[in-house]
């Protein structure tokens, strides 16, 4: 059962970092603030709650466990915020989101 609970944990997590990677290319390779934030903000999103998620059987009780999932949902809630105020104040400045 232990080896099946590892396999899991391996393949969670390096979903998990194909995300993350996923993430910065589009960071690096879109055109946009507004395309690089939508990117950067989802891959990231799911790349942490895959990696999390994969985490979890390797805890070794319930609040370490929830502690993970804590951190998780603190990322997602300061991502969308931050996010938000990046776009608001690309729009507000008039800028055209970084195109040259």
């Amino acid at each position: 059962m232990r080896a099946i609970l590892d396999i899991f944990t391996i393949v969670a997590v390096v979903a998990g970092a194909f995300f993350f990677l996923a993430g910065t290319v589009g960071l690096l390779r879109f055109p946009d603030t507004f395309t690089r934030a939508h990117a950067l903000t989802k891959a990231d999103n799911l790349g942490l709650g895959l990696v999390v998620i994969g985490l979890l059987p390797q805890m070794d009780g319930v609040m370490a466990g929830l502690k993970l999932v804590l951190v998780w949902l603190m990322v997602l809630l300061a991502s969308a915020t931050v996010s938000q105020l990046i776009a608001r104040a690309a729009r507000r400045g008039g800028s055209d989101g970084g195109k040259s």
